[in-house]
């Protein structure tokens, strides 16, 4: 969870129910908690954390009108969405898909950068550079083309996992507008590890993806999937693209689909991740 965010005159009093109503949510009574949270609200309305916890026990308690209100009013005090309420919003159903607010994405990494490297090796088994490179090895073999690439591209590349050659050569900034800035036909290969699972609707990235590339050239990238259809908000709240959805994207960009594989790219939860491997190439 992000640093509180309580932007009422700085009420002591709803801040110790807060951290009461926090104690008794992880010890399991959710309801006396979801009680102190409203008491702390009435004290700080425009208490941003107060009011995403709120929501979050609400959706654990089966009540998900409740929730949504709630997560909207933690959207209203904090209109930089740090919390993530949009996303617990679409996994509900109560608003359209649509990008993940991007103070809700920093703030989340930013938290996760000091331990981030250890915890994909470590605890979720991270394995989608892996399986990308295993991929791209099978479809230059079928091609009978050297797996050799002058210059690539790694999407959200993190500390560099997917590419360790290119870590150094670092630009924060929006995946497509980053490839705006690339030349036509300047990348011979363009990776994304594990980064899909941030993006909606891949057709604008796959459309500067195809420019950038040169012909010839590969995209390789892991998404995670489902067995239903278009793009959901998946349990770890990121976004989940369908089979289907992935061939007919490709098709409508001009990339034909090399490889398509089911595998997991990480576990979590002690269970494996419904994942695709992906390669396709620019004619």
């Amino acid at each position: 969870m992000p640093a509180r965010l309580f932007l009422s005159s700085g009420d002591l009093v709803a801040d110790r129910r807060f951290e009461f109503a926090r104690d008794l949510q992880l010890g399991g009574d959710l309801t006396a908690a979801a009680e102190l949270l409203e008491q702390a609200i009435e004290l700080a309305p425009n208490f941003a954390t107060a009011w995403f916890t709120l929501g979050e026990i609400r959706e654990e308690l089966g009540d998900n009108d409740k929730a949504v209100a709630a997560f909207r009013k933690a959207r209203e005090a904090d209109p930089q969405d740090r919390h993530g309420a949009s996303v617990r919003l679409m996994r509900l159903g109560a608003e359209e898909l649509s990008l993940m607010p991007r103070s809700y994405v920093q703030t989340l990494f930013d938290q996760y950068a000091p331990r981030f490297e250890d915890a994909l090796l470590g605890d979720l088994d991270y394995r989608a550079p892996q399986l990308l490179f295993k991929a791209v090895i099978a479809v230059r073999v079928a091609q009978r083309k050297p797996a050799f690439f002058k210059r690539a591209i790694d999407l959200g590349c993190g500390t560099g996992l997917g590419a360790a050659a290119f870590a150094k050569q670092l630009e924060v900034e929006d995946m497509v507008a980053g490839l705006v800035s690339k030349s036509d036909g300047s990348a011979d290969l363009v990776l994304a590890a594990d980064a899909f699972c941030y993006v909606p609707e891949l057709t604008p990235v796959l459309t500067e993806v195809t420019r950038v590339l040169a012909p010839g050239g590969l995209i390789a990238f892991t998404v995670e999937t489902h067995d239903c259809e278009g793009v959901v908000i998946g349990e770890g709240l990121r976004y989940a693209h369908a089979a289907e959805y992935i061939r007919r994207t490709l098709a409508a960009v001009g990339l034909k689909l090399a490889h398509l594989e089911q595998a997991s790219p990480r576990t979590e939860d002690n269970k494996p991740v419904q994942g695709l491997v992906v390669v396709a190439s620019k004619t």
